[in-house]
């Protein structure tokens, strides 16, 4: 987390120290949850190891994986933790983690102490709303050949860690049809 911190050139070292300070491990293993449907989160977690998958259910009772979170990354449901309401979405292990938590209070006492932090915390807001509107217009833009050649392309860890289950669903294709793309791309 401390270089992942320090990559941004915006924090002091007692800054990042200080963040440091504020959390406390802990552990999951694959299949369990950082946060489930219907619960509302008052944390941010800073993956040290481990891939997440972010899902929901449709109206039809499918599961829809819309984001995975790999290390050296933060996730948190984060409607949830602005609007202090419960979610809709599902953050799930799908290997086992390490993650570092920083609760909403301490990450409040960072934001009220350090102009700093409050850049950095609008950068990486920033960032995730870019994040959600590529993935938008991917969706809503290209055919499933095209993602998967986006995925191919941006993000290949994707393709090797990543059950094809899972895949599918990000995709928006079934499982056959993620086969059948594999197959013809693979030609």
């Amino acid at each position: 987390m401390r270089e992942y911190l320090e990559s941004f050139n915006l924090l002091t070292e007692e800054e990042i120290k200080t963040a440091l300070n504020l959390t406390k491990s802990k552990s999951l293993k694959k299949g369990d949850f950082f946060i489930r449907e219907g619960k509302t989160t008052n944390e941010v977690a800073f993956i040290v190891s481990g891939i997440f998958r972010s899902f929901y259910h449709s109206s039809s009772g499918d599961e829809v994986t819309y984001c995975f979170t790999f290390e050296n990354s933060f996730m948190t449901a984060y409607s949830s933790f602005i609007t202090e309401n419960p979610t809709s979405e599902n953050i799930q292990a799908i290997s086992d983690a390490e993650l570092l938590l920083i609760p909403k209070s301490a990450i409040k006492e960072l934001e009220n102490n350090s102009m700093n932090w409050l850049k950095l915390l609008k950068h990486l807001a920033e960032q995730e709303f870019v994040k959600m509107e590529q993935r938008i217009f991917l969706l809503q833009k290209e055919n499933s050949e095209k993602r998967y050649r986006d995925l191919l392309n941006n993000h290949p860890e994707y393709l090797k860690q990543i059950p094809l289950n899972y895949l599918a669903s990000y995709l928006g294709v079934s499982q056959r049809h993620l086969s059948r793309i594999r197959g013809t791309i693979s030609n």
